[in-house]
């Protein structure tokens, strides 16, 4: 199954279903860990069959899981290059008081009305200095503190060197301490 060359208009279907079939779960798992949710993961998927579909008669496919892994891969990076977070507040979400609501373990929860002032602060100072970053600093910082995306899949994702992300996190991260120095003393 892993080789499919010129197909005859009759064997089409059956050898796309094939592929499904045997493909489909393992596809679907490699896309999944890659974008935050199911639906963007059945989407990017649905691409995937719908681009095979288009192509199987006019292109030979030399090594069909490669190339349903590449294309896959491929519309991973489209997807997220099109949703780029230009801030952290790209991440919030209002709550139903219209207060701002951060990714969970990014701040701690405490109810008295000293500890929400302080969260606010620092949720601020947070903010400005991440608004501050270049661009694709704050991304791979983002992407890498919020998402739990590792580096290589940053990288992956980016199509740039895995040095030039350590080395993009790394001057994010200095600019940050730098930055918000006076809360580690402070808090």
């Amino acid at each position: 199954m892993d080789e499919i060359i010129a197909i005859p208009m009759g064997q089409r279907q059956q050898r796309i279903q094939d592929a499904v079939q045997e493909y489909g779960k393992r596809l679907f798992s490699f896309i999944r860990r890659r974008v935050k949710n199911d639906q963007d993961a059945e989407d990017i998927l649905q691409d995937v069959w719908y681009q095979l579909s288009s192509i199987i008669d006019s292109e030979p496919i030399v090594q069909l899981s490669s190339w349903l892994f590449r294309v896959s891969k491929n519309r991973i990076v489209d997807k997220k290059r099109k949703l780029t977070p230009q801030s952290l507040a790209d991440f919030t979400y209002e709550d139903e008081e219209g207060e701002l609501v951060f990714p969970e373990g990014l701040l701690p929860e405490h109810d008295d009305p000293e500890s929400e002032l302080e969260r606010a602060f620092i949720r601020e100072s947070l903010l400005t200095a991440l608004d501050e970053l270049p661009e694709k600093q704050r991304n791979v910082f983002v992407w890498n503190e919020l998402e739990q995306m590792t580096l290589q899949e940053i990288a992956d994702q980016t199509g740039e060197s895995i040095k030039t992300i350590i080395s993009r996190k790394r001057y994010a991260v200095a600019h940050l301490r730098e930055r918000l120095q006076f809360m580690y003393k402070d808090y």
